[in-house]
Parts: structure tokens; C-alpha cells; sequence
């Protein structure tokens, strides 16, 4: 039986074996603070890999010390890092698989020791950090900071990059009106609120030529914030900028009630891909192959992104194979528990 979520996808030059998508989780497991690479980020990313997983995407990878989500995060602001990943793509590839790397910078929501930053000194709740508003060299600082990283996966040997663009962080804060109050040229309009983004792509794009992918939060839930439609407008910009693909997730800028259900995100991807013309990932509570298959197959998106699913099986490409009837390749030591 032939099926869209066990079918190879191209992104550039870069070909995916399946549609299946490791999203990328903090593991919040960088226990000497140092942004390392440990034993556990081996295991996990390498074994999913194993799994038959078309693409692994490493966790949001800080560019900058200030700008980790916590202090166990991974990092990428030093050369020094660039050696564990090196390390951790070669594992990767040697099942196959490829590999991308997710780079991110907290703002706000950061909660390190020391001075945090945001477009606006709002703090994300009532019980975190009151962020300093960045200064235009700080905002520069950060841009090249992000181009750094590229840098650095490049040397790693990465496949992909993703920009981390969603959930409340320092990108999607600068997008949203809601955490973005300036009056300069990063604030106000819309197109001024996207400028730190588009600044970020096109030094990106000034050291990396491979595929690069943008993470949004495709809905703030709260009044006076984005909306799908929106982003339907901002992908429209990503797109002329060369971004190859969107990761769709949605909310986490401001506190907000959510109805998650099946598939909940499902529609901002499907709204993005089909009215801009630009390849989308989806993302949210996909659990089953049908279900992944479906969105495939009616065109609501061009990769499945996985997240706590692949947490609970790291082998769920096997699991959703037998689901859909399809055989799938499998590890040669395996073969035998395969069959």
C-alpha cells in the first residue's frame, strides 16, 4: 500500500526518507549549565533515529547564554558546542536519518540567573522575571548572535535549520502586540514587529543555503493578539525571504486558555499552506498513523511534526506502519522483533 506519511519529501537538496518529523523538546539535561551536550541527548535523539524517524530536530538550542530557557538548556553560542553536535549528527546519519537543529532565544521567558530580555520590559506572568527592554545594539547583538549559530551548525554538519519563531519566545514576542509595545522601527506596525525576524532570516541566510524552516505560533487565543490570518500575511514574507517550510504550533506569548483536542493546530497549517502556497509542518496532539495520513493525504500539511508521541514510542514509524499496512525498513540487529 503506498501512503504520503511513508513517502520520501525533498526540502532543496536535502530528501527525506518519510514525512515523520522528531519535533524538537527541551530536555532540559545540560546539567554542568555549560549548554553541553550529555550522554542523555545521545540516547534519546539517536534511538528516535533508530526508530525510523525521516528527520531529527534537535531541541531549541540557545545562541546566546541569557537567551536559554533554563539553565540545563543546549546551547550553540560557543565553537566549543559545535564538537558534540558534530558528534551527535554523524550517530544520527548512520541510521539514515537527517538531522535539523532548532536555534532560539528565550526573551522573557528565560529563566537563568541575572538580566533577562525583551522587546518590552513586560514580564510573561505575575511570577516571572521583569525583562529589560533591548536596545537597538542589543538587538543587533542578537541577530548576529543567531547568524553565529548557523555558523556553528553548519560546521556541525547539520541537514536543516529551524528558525524558533513560536511559543512566547523572543521572536514570536517581538511578532505578537501583545508583548511588543515599542514605538521604533520594531514596534507599532506589523511590519515593523516582523522587521526582527526578517532580520534574523537574511543574516541566516547570508552564512546557510541548505533548507531553513521557521517555528510560529500560529494563534495568540487572546483578544487584540495574532491571529491565523495574521500569520497568513507574515508567511507570506517568509516565503518571499526563501524559507522553505513552516512548523505551525500556536500560543504560549501571553497566559491563555486552550482547547487542545486531536489535531487542534491542524487548521493554522492547513490556512498557511493553502493560501500561501509555502510547505507547512503540523504539529499538536498527533498520535495515530491514520490521523497523520489524513493530513497528508487531504493536503492540510507536508510533514508530520511529533512530539510527545515520539516520547512514549521511539519506534512509532514501526507502529504507524503496521496501522496503515505498509512495511516499512527496519534496524538489520532488529529485523528479527520486526517482521
Amino acid at each position: 500500500m503506498d501512503t504520503a506519511l511513508f513517502s520520501p519529501y525533498t526540502i532543496k537538496d536535502v530528501t527525506l526518507k518519510n514525512r515523520i518529523v522528531m519535533s524538537p523538546m527541551c530536555m532540559y539535561s545540560s546539567h554542568n549549565e555549560d549548554g553541553m551536550l550529555e550522554n542523555w541527548h545521545y540516547t534519546h535523539y539517536v534511538s528516535r533515529a533508530v526508530g525510523q524517524v525521516g528527520l531529527i530536530m534537535v531541541e531549541a538550542t540557545a545562541v546566546t547564554p541569557q537567551g536559554r530557557i533554563s539553565p540545563q538548556d543546549l546551547g550553540i553560542w560557543s565553537d566549543e558546542h559545535t564538537v558534540g553536535f558534530s558528534k551527535l549528527v554523524n550517530m544520527i546519519k548512520e541510521q539514515d536519518a537527517k538531522t535539523a537543529i532548532q536555534l532560539a532565544h528565550a526573551g522573557r521567558k528565560a529563566t537563568v540567573d541575572g538580566e533577562i530580555v525583551a522587546p518590552s520590559a513586560i514580564a510573561f506572568n505575575e511570577k516571572s522575571k521583569q525583562p529589560k527592554e533591548m536596545t537597538i545594539a542589543e538587538i543587533e547583538e542578537t541577530v548576529q548572535a543567531f547568524q553565529d549559530g548557523a555558523k556553528r551548525a553548519k560546521q556541525a554538519g547539520f541537514d536543516i535549520i529551524e528558525i524558533h519563531g513560536a511559543h512566547g519566545y523572543l521572536i514570536n514576542e517581538f511578532l505578537s502586540p501583545l508583548s511588543n509595545k515599542r514605538t521604533d522601527q520594531y514596534g507599532g506596525s506589523s511590519e515593523n514587529r516582523y522587521r526582527f525576524l526578517r532580520e534574523i532570516i537574511e543574516a541566516v541566510k547570508e552564512v546557510w543555503d541548505g533548507p531553513l524552516l521557521v517555528r510560529v505560533s500560529a494563534n495568540d487565543y487572546v483578544e487584540g493578539g495574532l491571529t491565523p490570518e495574521d500569520y497568513v500575511e507574515y508567511a507570506k514574507e517568509m516565503k518571499e525571504q526563501g524559507v522553505d517550510l513552516i512548523d505551525v504550533s500556536s500560543g504560549a506569548v501571553v497566559p491563555a486558555a486552550i482547547n487542545a483536542y486531536p489535531g487542534y493546530q491542524v487548521p493554522f497549517s492547513e490556512k498557511i499552506r493553502n493560501e500561501t502556497g509555502i510547505a507547512t509542518g503540523a504539529v499538536g496532539l498527533i498520535t495515530s498513523g491514520r490521523q497523520a495520513e489524513e493530513i497528508l493525504q487531504n493536503g492540510r500539511a507536508d510533514l508530520i511534526f511529533l512530539a510527545r508521541e515520539l516520547l512514549r514510542d521511539p519506534y512509532w514509524p514501526r507502529t504507524a506502519a503496521k496501522e496503515l499496512g505498509v512495511k516499512i525498513k527496519s534496524p538489520i540487529q532488529y529485523e528479527r522483533g520486526w517482521m
